[in-house]
């Protein structure tokens, strides 16, 4: 007996093993490890397949709040995710911050493995496009900066991987989306729900729509509240950062530390809250889940806490209810509706680790069937729903590798082959615009029922006027979409 095929038996078997022992059923935990050791047999890059990188918008892993040390911002992780990844090379970076600047530029320097180690830091985004010799960049801005660097990035020849929510606007997501199309390049938003976490999102999706809960009748997502603060102080511009650079499109306003950072989160003129912060994770398997990658619903209700009305504090509705209807039903009608709130409601019945579930997705179909996913866990009203597998004829959702750093790898691999990847500039457009809609609804129409059309990607009915004003946004003249 060949003691190789043993050895490779047991390594499967325990494989397997650990992935059930999180909570994935035996098929589907089989599934996972086929596809890992499919990738890993043909997974090396030749030499000229090397792709040569710069991160636009790096942030640090240093930041803290008060006495706590925070993860750090995504830009820093994704250029990490990316190096790490055999055959990448970065060149440059690029932060209006200089310090951050400077940190990413060591990171580079120190770690980066094979080939130079030489890295330029460059703190106009303009110029690191000008550099002939940079396949492809990473995006971590903040939000009001990803759609005017990924069509500039897109426009100079570049492939894109470009940190979540997609845009800031709805109108900018269209462009972004176009831009690509036309441009044919490789565009991956990091909504990386569809490729990590063992796969628990995409077996959850798989079972929706494969009909294992019935009709789908409703679907919440839970994403959390967002932070109330301030009035902040105004303070000097810390040395080094480019604060009117930092601003671009969005009004002059004084520099407050709360504003800038990971902090930009929390301020409706740079991003939209947990609305476009989880939601652009959740809401995205929503819309997967549903099959409408293409489309989206037809209507969108939202409420919310007042937020804060004072200067220089966080503008962010602190607890929110939105609720959007599909066009799903009988006859195109009214059908699954989907909820999107900033907490559980009252008895709510998930549990993880016997504490109430906050973040993460539930399902529910017919006869009062459900199937909760969460980055922690994966859980069914009724244990066959999981443990049953598919059958053959089953639809089955995009796979991607089953280890590691696997949603930029989907990328890199995209980059070499020219295949569009998991999470392309439309599925990034039509996900984003669920969570715009829902803000426009929660900041101007509360408890207000807004039509909208997914064709038209407009809002129709009585506010439609009034309403699709906000899919845009006035920018500073300096910086103009030119697309």
């Amino acid at each position: 007996m060949n003691r190789g095929n043993l050895s490779r038996r047991g390594f499967l078997a325990k494989s397997v093993a650990g992935a059930v022992a999180v909570g994935l059923p035996v098929w589907f935990a089989k599934d996972l490890v086929i596809d890992a050791q499919e990738t890993k047999t043909g997974r090396q890059p030749a030499a000229n397949d090397r792709i040569v990188m710069g991160a636009i918008g790096t942030g640090t892993n240093r930041l803290r709040r008060g006495n706590r040390a925070l993860h750090g911002e995504r830009g820093v992780h994704i250029m990490q995710n990316a190096m790490a990844e055999p055959g990448v090379q970065f060149i440059a970076v690029c932060d209006v911050d200089r310090p951050n600047g400077e940190f990413a530029q060591n990171l580079v320097r120190t770690a980066q493995r094979g080939g130079s180690r030489d890295c330029a830091l460059i703190p106009d985004y303009r110029r690191l496009l000008e550099n002939r010799n940079i396949n492809a960049v990473t995006i971590g801005t903040p939000d009001h900066w990803h759609a005017q660097i990924a069509i500039a990035a897109m426009q100079a020849g570049k492939d894109v991987y470009c940190e979540k929510p997609m845009t800031l606007t709805v109108e900018e997501s269209i462009l972004v989306s176009r831009v690509a199309r036309e441009t044919r390049k490789v565009f991956q938003v990091g909504t990386q729900q569809r490729t990590e976490y063992g796969g628990r999102f995409r077996l959850a999706a798989e079972l929706v729509r494969n009909g294992r809960i019935g009709r789908v009748r409703r679907i919440t997502t839970l994403i959390g509240t967002n932070p109330a603060g301030g009035p902040f102080q105004v303070r000097p511009v810390p040395e080094g950062l480019d604060w009117n650079f930092w601003l671009g499109p969005t009004p002059q306003v004084p520099f407050v530390t709360e504003r800038c950072h990971y902090e930009f989160r929390w301020w409706y003129d740079y991003s939209g809250g947990k609305m476009t912060d989880w939601g652009a994770h959740h809401n995205d398997i929503a819309q997967w889940a549903l099959g409408m990658d293409e489309s989206g619903p037809i209507s969108v209700r939202g409420t919310g806490a007042a937020p804060s009305a004072q200067a220089n504090s966080y503008n962010c509705h602190p607890t929110f209810e939105v609720t959007y209807t599909y066009g799903n039903g009988p006859n195109g009608g009214a059908g699954t509706q989907l909820v999107c709130r900033s907490g559980p409601a009252a008895n709510w019945p998930i549990r993880e680790n016997n504490n109430v579930a906050d973040n993460g997705i539930l399902f529910e179909g017919d006869d009062n069937k459900w199937i909760w996913v969460s980055r922690r866990t994966i859980q069914a009203s009724e244990p066959a729903l999981l443990d049953e597998a598919l059958p053959p004829t089953a639809t089955r959702l995009p796979r991607v590798n089953a280890t590691g750093n696997h949603h930029m790898r989907n990328f890199l691999d995209c980059v070499r082959s020219r295949e569009r990847p998991i999470c392309h500039a439309n599925v990034g457009h039509r996900s984003v615009t669920v969570c715009h809609i829902g803000v426009i609804a929660t900041r101007f129409f509360a408890n207000q029922t807004l039509p909208w059309s997914p064709v038209a990607q407009q809002f129709t009915g009585d506010n439609a006027e009034a309403a699709n004003r906000h899919l845009s946004r006035a920018r500073r003249p300096a910086w103009r979409l030119e697309a």
